[in-house]
């Protein structure tokens, strides 16, 4: 692995031997400069798991060279492990498309992943967005809440063979990072969020996506609760607990335009978690 990242005197430095993996739906809006980033650190392949996209998102990716596949509608975490069984390296990078990889962070963090005997390695994150009111917001939010230094998904590369041996569970529509944490870290496994490597993370500004965010995460967290029972009751606490951290951070920093963001967060994580636990309880 080292004569492929660095190359030899006899022999350069090939392609990057990582596959990547970008799953995505409706991402017309995004999938250019998450895939033009990704095609300029010269990975092996770069393989796209499209879940039935009724926009360009297809056209796009396959236009710019990725080889595309259907995850058939079943969903974020079913796409990754969709992409891994068909990737061809050792280490896959899963990369969300709202993720643009600066130039040479995609070698940098599989350095990373090789020389401190990670099973899996996260980037660090810089979030970005529009103008509008809740994009900022959710920049804001994300750049100062503790969930940065949390190990998760959004640009991670990780071994092809461990990942599909944990493999990820798809009955999660969201918080799949946070059930693979759990079963990693209890495993022994080494993961982490690297301290020298920073993609951009980029937000959407409307409020409907917004919306959609704190409804997924409040169902993921429910999910959680009740997959493992009391050990993960905790977790339903985390938006009320960054909902009055964030409150208090806005007035110590005279920033009182986010403090309806933070309430806003809490409630639809809240109703998220609601709707979960109520479609256990139907069987659904």
């Amino acid at each position: 692995m080292d004569d492929e990242l660095n190359g030899t005197e006899d022999q350069p430095a090939r392609r990057l031997p990582v596959s990547v993996i970008v799953p995505v739906r409706n991402g017309e809006s995004m999938i250019e400069g998450c895939l033009e980033s990704i095609f300029a650190s010269d990975p092996a392949e770069v393989i796209v798991v499209d879940g039935v996209s009724s926009d360009r998102t297809v056209e796009i990716a396959e236009r710019l060279g990725a080889r595309v596949i259907s995850d058939e509608g079943r969903g974020v975490a079913a796409a990754r492990v969709m992409g891994a069984e068909a990737a061809s390296a050792e280490v896959v990078a899963l990369v969300d498309v709202d993720v643009v990889l600066p130039p040479d962070a995609l070698r940098a963090l599989l350095e990373e992943l090789v020389e401190g005997c990670y099973v899996a390695l996260q980037a660090d994150q810089l979030s970005i967005s529009g103008p509008g009111y809740w994009g900022r917001a959710l920049v804001d939010h994300h750049r100062s809440g503790r969930s940065k230094a949390w190990f998760g998904l959004v640009a991670t590369v990780i071994w092809r063979d461990a990942l599909l041996a944990v493999g990820l569970d798809t009955t999660f529509a969201s918080g799949e990072d946070i059930e693979l944490r759990w079963r990693l870290e209890r495993s022994g496994a080494r993961i982490g969020v690297s301290s020298r490597t920073t993609v951009f993370h980029r937000y959407g500004d409307s409020f409907a996506f917004a919306r959609g965010q704190f409804l997924a995460d409040g169902a993921g967290l429910a999910r959680m609760a009740l997959k493992f029972g009391w050990r993960a009751t905790p977790l339903l606490g985390l938006p009320a607990a960054a909902a009055v951290r964030g409150v208090g951070l806005s007035l110590l920093r005279a920033k009182p335009q986010w403090i309806p963001y933070y309430v806003t967060f809490w409630a639809l994580n809240w109703a998220g978690m609601v709707r979960a636990l109520g479609d256990r309880l139907r069987g659904s």
